[in-house]
């Protein structure tokens, strides 16, 4: 292939990278024109309408998309990749490897447990707020707004286990029609009024707050819901690279949503009573009907990436031990991101719908909104701190200077948004503290556990000796054991050994171990050691974004000259029943939690993909 052939083709696929970035990492921002400048002047801010007001508030959304998405994230965040991978866990992994500190650790948890409540408001603020233009057509509507926003989540939950290879192929293109529609609908207005593009100006922001101190200050509530989608630019890293996603931003997002909020803001200035609604008003009558549909459409897309996102958050965090197995279904066999888990699917989908029946409208749910994103934003600040110093080896003055400037921004709409939290904004929190606590649960709980099993066995070395020196009554084929430590002898062996002293004649102590990147290359999956001629220790190695098949990673691999055939093996598993107690560890009720999670977490044969015929559990009661 000539070198020009090759930038050519290279060309097409960064371009087709950067339109399905739009799709998936803009979706979220991309939708908020729906409803940002109108929650501005909601009437709960007491912001009196008029030219001041509104040259305010622009200039306050420019500067919020220019400071905090094109500066602190695509300039600076993006670049802090987990061997390519992106967002708040592998930034925690990131740093926490050159930083032990568990404030950090929990820091990043926290920060990670609220995307979920972000997962679940997000699909219901933006299909609700685009069914609502539908009231704009025809007020026959307004009593069906709710029920056709629940038909429509219930849909988009529904077709989730079918993956998004398919779909995912119009999401690009949709998502490109909806920009360039953005662009054109702010530039027909702004032609009206020319003199908008004056609130660029910082200095209309400054005017604002000193017209309007305290009032001033709690509009950072709503302005805060142009960048609410800045963190999926981040989480989705992984999924593009740094490049197609930047250049989507500069090219086309950026341009599109500063001339639509413009262009709102010139038709807000001359028919002052759409404030309710600008969006959708300030389209000519003709187009209301399509822009109706096609913000439907854009709304589900933007949708989509949240939940995509969740699923792919909870596959990290399995990985990682921080939450307990669940069931993850891989819907493509190219794409390894590509995943459903029923289970968070309907844990959302009830979520958003119970959100859509309590709040009845996409102003009630922009209460709500905010207060999870913006704490998520003060903590990957916090984190980057600490990566500029300890991995990219800045001068503290340097990186305190640069984060200290991005944490005022991230504060203010903090504090912005603090008065949300009895309106709606507990929501969001409420569901993040309990999603931290299980999931520091089951982290400590995993921890304990595994120091009880420790006295109830011996170490592998002893157990050795054992073999050799006792009479041991050997049984022909191959035993797979399962097993958290090399160090130590499977409590499974152990307790059969001491019953009734007979081993299998070949014998792997098998060891999964999920490294701090999102993906191991295949040459590097296993380690294996020899004990003995027919005993034999095996680390196999997974990314935290990888799917664990333990018979794939294991076949064919070479024992002196015996090939192993992982469907011929048996494998032996230690099954725990968990009893709560009053010994030192965690406060009973934590320890009843852990109890029901490790009772109710996916079995270990499901989750490491063994052949259940060739599975042998042997149940173990502990105390903790």
């Amino acid at each position: 292939m000539s070198a020009a052939n090759h930038k050519k083709k290279s060309f097409k696929s960064e371009l087709g990278l950067a339109i399905a970035a739009l799709g998936v990492v803009f979706g979220d921002i991309g939708t908020s024109p729906l409803y940002a400048l109108k929650e501005s002047f909601s009437h709960e801010h007491g912001i009196h309408l008029d030219q001041g007001a509104i040259y305010g508030i622009l200039s306050l959304i420019f500067w919020s998309l220019i400071i905090v998405i094109t500066i602190k994230y695509v300039f600076f965040i993006l670049k802090a990749d987990n061997k390519g991978e992106g967002g708040i866990l592998a930034l925690t992994s990131l740093v926490t490897k050159n930083e032990r500190k568990s404030k950090l650790l929990l820091f990043g948890l926290f920060g990670t447990a609220l995307l979920y409540g972000d997962g679940m408001i997000t699909p219901a603020i933006s299909v609700l707020s685009a069914v609502e233009g539908l009231s704009l057509i025809t007020p026959l509507f307004d009593p069906y707004i709710i029920p056709i926003t629940v038909v429509i989540l219930i849909g988009l939950f529904s077709i989730q286990k079918y993956g998004t290879a398919t779909v995912g192929k119009v999401f690009g293109p949709v998502t490109l029609l909806w920009f360039i529609v953005l662009g054109l609908l702010g530039l027909f207005n702004i032609v009206q009024n020319i003199s908008i593009l004056a609130a660029i100006n910082p200095y209309y922001a400054i005017q604002f707050f000193a017209s309007h101190s305290y009032k001033g200050f709690f509009v950072l509530g709503s302005v805060f819901l142009v960048i609410t989608g800045g963190e999926a630019l981040y989480s989705d890293l992984g999924h593009f690279g740094r490049m197609p996603i930047t250049r989507a931003w500069f090219i086309i997002v950026l341009p599109a949503l500063i001339l639509n909020y413009f262009g709102q803001g010139a038709f807000v200035l001359a028919h002052p009573e759409s404030i309710n609604n600008p969006f959708f008003l300030m389209a000519p009558d003709w187009a209301l009907t399509p822009l109706v549909i096609l913000a439907t459409f854009a709304t589900c897309i933007a949708s989509q990436a949240l939940i995509t996102g969740v699923f792919s958050l909870t596959l990290q965090a399995v990985q990682s031990r921080y939450i307990s197995r669940v069931r993850i279904q891989h819907t493509s066999e190219v794409e390894k991101g590509q995943i459903y888990i029923r289970f968070m699917n309907n844990f959302l989908m009830i979520s958003c719908v119970i959100l859509v029946f309590t709040f009845k409208t996409s102003s009630a749910l922009a209460s709500a909104y905010g207060i999870a994103v913006t704490t998520t934003m003060g903590i990957t600040t916090l984190l980057f701190y600490y990566y500029l110093v300890n991995t990219l080896r800045w001068k503290k003055t340097k990186a305190k200077f640069l984060c200290g400037l991005f944490l005022i921004i991230d504060l203010g709409f903090f504090g912005a948004n603090l008065v949300k939290i009895l309106d709606g904004g507990w929501v969001p929190l409420a569901i993040s503290i309990a999603i931290l606590t299980l999931m520091t649960t089951w982290r400590k709980g995993r921890h304990i556990l595994e120091l009880r099993l420790k006295h109830k066995t011996i170490s592998l070395e002893r157990f050795i000796e054992r073999v050799r020196t006792e009479d041991v009554h050997l049984v022909e084929g191959t035993a797979i054991y399962m097993t958290g430590s090399l160090q130590k002898t499977p409590y499974a062996l152990y307790h059969t050994f001491e019953h009734f002293k007979t081993v299998h004649k070949r014998m792997l102590f098998l060891s999964v171990v999920t490294r701090e990147v999102p993906f191991v290359p295949d040459h590097l999956r296993t380690q294996t050691i020899q004990l003995t001629e027919t005993i034999y220790a095996i680390n196999v190695f997974y990314g935290y974004m990888e799917d664990q098949n333990v018979p794939k990673a294991i076949s064919g691999l070479l024992l002196n000259d015996y090939a192993l055939n992982p469907d011929d093996a048996v494998y032996f598993l230690s099954k725990e029943k968990i009893f709560a107690t009053r010994l030192p560890g965690m406060a009973l009720w934590r320890e009843k939690v852990f109890a029901y999670l490790n009772h109710n977490a996916l079995d270990a044969t499901t989750h490491f993909h063994l052949p259940p015929k060739n599975v042998v559990e042997i149940g173990v009661q502990v105390e903790i």
